[in-house]
């Protein structure tokens, strides 16, 4: 890839993710605040229950549930296509689940931020 603004938006992404990766394992809501846009959704299903509506859910499923000290992800892949962006990220170890996550991103002025996070959670 020779295009120097995919490849500064790909670094930006993948800082996003780190930082998400991050605040998992720390449990802090406040380090996952800043990458997630205000508007922000959360999808996905808990056993039979659709888990679905603003990210706020997300932030107090995550304060609930507590650190994930012991979190790891697999490679992330990252598509872009102008101010749209995909980053699906395999989780293992999210507070004992397995997760596959898909977000989608937009770039917000000068940088990226999380408009959607879908997940599916891994039968144990």
């Amino acid at each position: 890839m020779n295009n120097p603004l995919a490849e500064g938006d790909i670094r930006q992404i993948e800082t996003l993710m780190d930082t998400y990766i991050e605040g998992g394992r720390t449990g802090s809501v406040e380090t996952l605040r800043p990458i997630f846009h205000e508007l922000a959704t959360i999808c996905g299903h808990v056993g039979p229950d659709l888990f679905a509506g603003p990210i706020e859910m997300f932030y107090d499923w995550h304060t609930e549930n507590g650190p994930a000290a012991d979190l790891e992800a697999d490679d992330i892949r990252i598509d872009i296509e102008g101010t749209a962006a995909t980053a699906p990220i395999e989780l293992h170890n999210w507070t004992g689940h397995r997760f596959t996550d898909f977000f989608t991103l937009v770039r917000i002025e000068d940088g990226w931020q999380i408009m959607s996070k879908v997940f599916y959670l891994h039968p144990e």
